[in-house]
């Protein structure tokens, strides 16, 4: 017997995933009381600006007071869309505190204090949900959560920001610089007058420390992912990764040690082969291939963001905690019963391309060969250019750790006849994968 009185849900924040949020609630109420059991009712919209129009959303509705809104007692979920730390973890501690579940969106928030979110949550007998803060409309805190619970889950490797994907997947088909291929994503409306966040990977590392966490049952912060934005990318880069049969995207990896007793959390532009299913993901699309014991690989594909695909994520929350509000229980937690702790980059393993700027002379390959075998590196191919007294290195690597490459390279800059390292690049992916 379905219930007739409704469970009611505060929105905070109605820009453009908020907006969109409201709009479907109104116009699909009735599949909406069909899907959770009982009517699920818009109660109230906090804004910052309420003299904005927001065509759809029903001006009744908004109000300044955020606060007050989630402290209203007859609130059952707050939907929590305004991003960044405060006020959004006030309000949604003070939802918690009235009785009410959070559904949340806040990718930044939930990577630097998700345990203290959930915490408060298992306190007070709420649910935290947040599909829509990783990768859009893709289902991926759920079926990592849910689906793959009885798995083991060994490597997380994503495109996970739609800006990004979108200028190096123009840099790779156009040939264009990266400066081009920032205007045009400007101008379409992919990339932010301010770009930053997204290009220098704060976005992604957000993400990828919220899918480590639930992927390995383990605590893993924002500050513990390493981070390195795609700005230094350049078309020569793109060449020598045609050459190689790879192509560049800017990619968030998380992974279990071979011995299972850590994890590691990064975010970088690589090379990966072209033959790798991450390689076709064109645009400002998003796709996530996922590792486990039993279920083997797993590819997860879309629309990363914008207001309709992220939307479609949080009312897929606020379906499932109302149901769970309807039947007086709670969905999932944190799990990070393992503790692995978060090894730094240095011990991170992978392969490597290294271009130099060296002297066209005899025996520089020599000396640069006999410097990645002093500090263990072991050279894979290497290429050779040259003309006018001016040569191009090109080295790639087997896999080595990040320590030892590093060391590697600053032993070849004190080389008389390297000029200079153009630049250096992680590869993922066998050869041929």
């Amino acid at each position: 017997m379905m219930r007739t009185r409704p469970l009611k849900v505060a929105l905070l924040g109605c820009g453009v995933v908020g907006s969109e949020v409201a709009r479907i609630m109104t116009t699909h109420a009735d599949d909406l009381t069909q899907r959770v059991g009982a009517p699920v009712e818009l109660a109230g919209i906090a804004v910052r600006r309420p003299g904005r129009v927001r065509d759809g959303v029903p001006a009744e509705l908004i109000t300044t007071d955020a606060t007050a809104l989630v402290k209203r007692g007859d609130i059952d979920v707050v939907v929590e869309v305004i991003g960044g730390i405060e006020p959004a973890r006030a309000l949604i501690t003070a939802a918690f505190e009235h009785g009410a579940s959070v559904v949340s969106a806040n990718k930044a928030l939930l990577a630097q204090d998700g345990a203290a979110l959930h915490a408060a949550a298992e306190q007070h007998g709420a649910d935290l949900y947040y599909e829509a803060a990783v990768a859009g409309a893709i289902p991926l805190v759920r079926p990592l959560r849910e689906s793959l619970a009885g798995d083991k889950v060994n490597r997380v490797l994503g495109i996970v920001n739609g800006t990004t994907n979108f200028i190096l997947d123009k840099m790779d088909s156009s040939g264009a610089g990266y400066s081009e291929a920032l205007d045009e994503a400007t101008a379409l409306g992919y990339a932010e007058a301010d770009p930053t966040a997204d290009v220098e990977g704060f976005d992604a590392a957000a993400k990828a420390a919220i899918l480590a966490g639930i992927a390995f049952h383990t605590r893993v912060r924002l500050d513990d992912v390493y981070r390195e934005g795609m700005t230094e990318v350049t078309a020569a880069d793109f060449a020598s990764a045609k050459q190689m049969g790879c192509t560049i995207k800017l990619l968030a990896i998380c992974e279990r040690a071979a011995d299972g007793r850590s994890v590691t959390a990064r975010v970088h532009p690589a090379m990966i082969p072209l033959g790798h299913p991450l390689a076709s993901v064109r645009e400002a699309y998003n796709a996530v291939f996922i590792e486990a014991e039993a279920a083997g690989q797993l590819m997860f594909y879309g629309p990363g963001a914008g207001g309709s695909p992220t939307a479609s994520a949080v009312l897929g929350d606020l379906v499932a905690v109302c149901r769970n509000k309807l039947a007086e229980s709670t969905g999932p937690g944190e799990s990070a019963y393992t503790r692995l702790p978060v090894s730094p980059m240095g011990e991170v393993v992978t392969r490597y391309h290294i271009s130099l700027d060296v002297a066209d002379k005899p025996g520089v390959l020599a000396q640069v060969a006999t410097v990645f075998a002093e500090h263990g590196v072991s050279i894979d191919t290497v290429r050779q250019q040259g003309k006018d007294g001016e040569a191009a290195l090109v080295v790639v690597t087997h896999r080595a750790a990040d320590a030892a490459l590093s060391a590697t390279v600053e032993a070849l800059r004190k080389l008389d006849t390297v000029r200079g390292v153009a630049s250096i690049m992680r590869v993922e992916g066998e050869k041929g994968e």
